[in-house]
């Protein structure tokens, strides 16, 4: 007889919308782990809401927050974060509703299911247990972004005390906000596969290349347009560019202003603090149009959301950089959106129109998931009976489980809406 049912709503063969339903038959208790939607020209949700007991949030981005405001549709149940993960993931819903309506689409969640979220919150900090029926949930850094935790779900009474782990997205390498993610043993293991085909390069060598060509598009006369995520991505480029004494020359637009203001309250939770309030406080921030035409005016910076140019204030100034601009992509790059297509064929999407981009377009990986090796050294540290492949696309998640299984674990790769009986 099975001890769990896993289910994906969402994030199976696939990066986005990460929606896992956890089941425990013995106990006929029910787990959400993550419930996030895919930001692509359309946006895309999980394929269903299940009913359960409690829901678990891995980190802020909308990938696997977007949608936990639709659970309090029809449900009234806790949910665990990190308080940074609390923060940040309000200030992206509330900014997600406004995309929503922006593009034309009714939004599947409004402000009450909005309060009813943030009420129901219980605050976890890394390596504080706290039970939860037969259950001690515990969370630990995941080295992703500010507040995002791998989760330990351990069955304390019964006849399988298994110990379930989700990763969630991570990073063993350090950056420059990060020492880098702890390894969790566990009995099953759920872990993403981003990267599971690729290595990241030498983040040493990446910055040295990142800022000499951003150096050179300022001795060009051009710009040097950043699009970057709005929480931890944009924190982490500004204390890089302030380490190499580019800030006065940055501009910065968009969310990350926010998000920046809200890791600076949670310090413990990232490495270098004083270097990111410094990087904030010698920042050129934009709060006007004024602002923005002062930074295409002049050899500038301008570091912007959002980070696959899906939206926010980058598509207003990529119209208007001149030709000796560069653009640094520096993160991935989903399928269908317009960072993809840029990077592809040149060409971004904005109102239904295709605008060619002439400008040279650079991709620089500073991505903070796990790359290849990683991955196969927290699967070995980790020790599980059962790892479950999901949040990558379709080829790696397979080619991931399938090395596992030559390597002796007992490996899956689930399809979106397949349900596994482990």
């Amino acid at each position: 007889m099975s001890n769990y049912k896993v289910k994906f709503f969402g994030g199976a063969g696939e990066v986005g919308r990460s929606a896992i339903f956890l089941k425990d038959y013995e106990d006929n208790k029910r787990f959400l782990l993550d419930n996030g939607i895919k930001l692509n020209h359309t946006i895309e949700y999980p394929i269903g809401i299940p009913n359960v007991d409690v829901a678990i949030l891995s980190h802020a981005h909308l990938d696997h927050s977007g949608f936990f405001p639709a659970l309090y549709i029809d449900q009234n149940i806790p949910w665990f974060g990190t308080p940074p993960s609390f923060d940040l993931s309000f200030l992206l819903l509330k900014d997600s509703i406004k995309i929503e309506k922006k593009r034309g689409v009714e939004p599947k969640f409004h402000n009450r299911q909005l309060k009813s979220f943030t009420d129901k919150f219980i605050a976890l900090d890394y390596h504080k247990t706290i039970p939860f029926g037969n259950y001690d949930i515990t969370f630990y850094d995941a080295g992703h972004i500010p507040g995002s935790a791998i989760t330990s779900i351990q069955k304390i009474n019964g006849a399988n005390k298994y110990k379930v782990v989700y990763t969630g997205d991570f990073k063993i390498q350090p950056q420059m906000m990060h020492t880098g993610a702890e390894i969790v043993e566990s009995d099953i293991l759920i872990i993403e596969s981003t990267y599971a085909s690729r290595e990241h390069p030498d983040r040493e060598e990446l910055v040295k290349n990142f800022i000499r060509e951003i150096k050179e598009t300022l001795d060009n006369k051009g710009n040097a347009l950043i699009p970057a995520f709005a929480v931890g991505r944009s924190q982490e480029l500004l204390m890089i560019l302030h380490k190499n004494g580019l800030i006065e020359s940055t501009y910065l637009d968009g969310m990350g202003k926010d998000a920046a203001n809200i890791i600076l309250k949670y310090p413990n939770y990232i490495n270098n603090a004083d270097l990111l309030r410094k990087a904030v406080d010698n920042v050129n921030m934009v709060n006007s149009v004024q602002d923005r035409k002062e930074a295409l005016s002049k050899p500038s910076i301008i570091l912007t959301t959002s980070g696959m140019l899906s939206g926010g204030p980058v598509l207003d100034y990529i119209t208007k950089i001149n030709k000796s601009s560069h653009i640094f992509l520096t993160g991935y790059q989903t399928e269908e959106t317009n960072g993809r297509t840029l990077l592809e064929s040149h060409y971004v999407t904005i109102k239904n129109k295709k605008i060619n981009i002439p400008q040279q377009v650079s991709f620089f990986d500073f991505s903070a998931h796990a790359g290849r090796s990683d991955l196969f050294e927290y699967v070995k540290r980790s020790n599980p009976q059962i790892v479950i492949c999901q949040h990558g696309d379709k080829t790696n998640v397979e080619i991931f489980a399938n090395e596992l299984k030559e390597e002796g674990y007992n490996a899956y790769a689930p399809k979106l809406g397949e349900s596994l009986e482990i």
